[in-house]
């Protein structure tokens, strides 16, 4: 299986870490973001990477080469910073079959393994590990809408006002209907196509989606204070 990362993001709110690196290159116990990645995905039985790259690519380009661990990689480039969806389309001619999706600026110790499974043995459109987290944290995220039998019926970016705390994590497994989903995408209020907004398309057409409850944790790096959370998470 593929595993496309998503690394083109200059990381504003983890300054000064990302004055003269991207956010995927900040390190954190000792090793870039982006390996913890890529350490994850290949344990899980990824055989090719596929990285999205923009701020600063030469960097993450010149790191890596074309292979890490033996595992090739093949770089897009994401040229202006237009939303998660518009990053993974830059993939779309890469990627054959149902693949992996993980954010480069995340480092989880959880049950990733789950997610994996379900792609391969049920192969739903979407399956995405999520978490429950405190409602004050929740509008940094894409948020999930449920029903009252817990079924997930909507997902939002980033909202004001959550409708809930059930967040998305930053890791998928997709098959290529995410990929005409994310041409369908309009911007939104933030003037970026959302993935959440096309996993919400995926949704309303009745494509089968299989969301998961995380097992474990996971750091979203997007402040300094949260690298060094990270770290003392993995040297625990």
């Amino acid at each position: 299986m593929q595993a496309v990362v998503l690394a083109a993001g200059e990381g504003t709110r983890l300054r000064p870490l990302t004055e003269d690196k991207p956010k995927a290159l900040v390190e954190v116990d000792g090793k870039p973001i982006l390996s913890h990645c890529f350490d994850q995905l290949a344990e899980l039985g990824a055989d090719e990477f596929v990285v999205v790259v923009g701020y600063l690519k030469q960097r993450i380009i010149d790191h890596y080469d074309d292979e890490y661990d033996g595992v090739p990689i093949t770089y897009t480039h994401q040229r202006e910073q237009n939303g998660l969806a518009h990053a993974l389309l830059t993939a779309e001619e890469h990627v054959d079959d149902d693949f992996l999706l993980m954010l480069g600026d995340n480092v989880f110790q959880a049950n990733l393994g789950d997610v994996v499974r379900r792609q391969r043995e049920q192969r739903p459109d979407a399956a995405f590990l999520v978490e429950e987290v405190p409602y004050e944290e929740a509008s940094r995220y894409g948020v999930c809408d449920t029903n009252e039998y817990g079924e997930i019926t909507n997902v939002v970016e980033k909202p004001s006002d959550p409708p809930s705390n059930l967040v998305m994590t930053g890791f998928y497994a997709f098959s290529p209907a995410i990929f005409h989903a994310c041409h369908l995408v309009q911007p939104s209020d933030r003037g970026e196509y959302e993935l959440s907004d096309a996993v919400d398309l995926l949704i309303e057409s009745g494509r089968t989606i299989d969301a998961i409850r995380m097992d474990g944790w996971r750091v979203d790096v997007g402040y300094p204070d949260d690298r060094d959370r990270a770290e003392e998470r993995l040297q625990e």
